[in-house]
């Protein structure tokens, strides 16, 4: 993501407040793009009806969208300055019909508002968001109700270790796009790496296992991986931050400790053994973190509403 030139904010029908479209406002602001506010809308009643025919049904589906239009026009002029497109679709499954618009219209990015917990101040994630982010080609970023901070920690989430070219080739990309996002964002870019602890069986039933020098060799492996590809990117050690534990623990306690402002993660879709868990780490990840999150596919990624 070298640039951001269209953007398509979903909006939450059901909500005044539409975070999504502050924050596309915020970003188009700073590069130019041309934002889609865009809502799917349906109503199961207008479709089982036997009052009506299906004429007729039409005709009220087409008078409820046109409602919506007014609503979604109304909600953008209240950002004077900023030129909005509108569009709003009847369809039953809100996270197709917006990966059918991205897959149309080749957006650069997704944004999408995310549910806050009144008691917890905690993110609540919706089913479309988890679809969103398991099969949207494009990067989905989740929102928060919060303006970014200038110098505030943008953190890139990466696995340097990996042999596997798929995901080395995503954790560079990761950083890119949070470089990028840095930039824009006049953010503080820093990129965390998590390595497993040692395997308690092994240590176990292994008498001559020396639990202490495997995870010295095991650390210094990670500190070297992170390095070089930090220094790759030219980001300053004291910005790198490599620690033992499970991603879905050190990540969100990263986040907390800088006061991050967004974490760029990626997610692999779930085809195959080792995806799938790479797919659950993500996931675990995301629900764990109180900031926002920019969900990034490797290079090439087909959504499985393609072709």
């Amino acid at each position: 993501m070298d640039k951001i030139k269209r953007i398509l904010a979903v909006i939450d029908p059901t909500s005044d407040e539409q975070q999504s479209l502050s924050r596309a406002v915020e970003i188009a602001d700073r590069t130019g793009a041309q934002i889609t506010a865009f809502m799917s809308i349906y109503d199961f009643s207008y479709e089982m009806t036997t009052m009506l025919s299906a004429d007729e049904r039409e005709v009220m589906r087409k008078a409820v969208i046109t409602d919506k239009e007014q609503w979604l026009s109304s909600l953008a002029s209240k950002h004077e300055g900023n030129q909005f497109d509108t569009k709003v679709v009847w369809h039953n499954r809100p996270f197709e019909a917006i990966i059918r618009e991205v897959l149309n219209e080749n957006y650069d990015i997704v944004i999408k508002g995310t549910h806050q917990h009144d008691t917890l101040k905690s993110v609540i994630f919706t089913p479309t968001d988890w679809h969103l982010i398991r099969k949207c080609p494009t990067p989905v970023l989740l929102v928060k109700d919060h303006k970014w901070q200038v110098n505030g920690a943008i953190i890139a989430a990466v696995n340097a270790s990996t042999d596997d070219d798929q995901h080395q080739a995503l954790s560079e990309r990761i950083i890119k796009d949070a470089q990028f996002i840095a930039k824009m964002a006049q953010g503080d870019l820093h990129i965390v790496n998590a390595y497993p602890a040692t395997p308690v069986n092994i240590a176990i039933e292994i008498p001559e296992f020396n639990p202490t020098q495997y995870n010295e060799t095991v650390k210094n492996h990670h500190e070297e991986s992170t390095l070089a590809l930090g220094n790759k990117f030219d980001i300053a050690p004291d910005h790198q931050h490599v620690e033992e534990g499970l991603p879905e623990d050190v990540l969100p306690r990263i986040a907390k400790k800088l006061d991050s402002e967004l974490v760029v993660i990626g997610t692999v879709g779930r085809t195959g053994f080792s995806a799938a868990l790479i797919g659950n780490t993500a996931e675990h990840v995301i629900d764990r973190l109180d900031c926002d999150v920019l969900a990034l596919k490797p290079d090439g990624y087909k959504s499985p509403l393609e072709g």
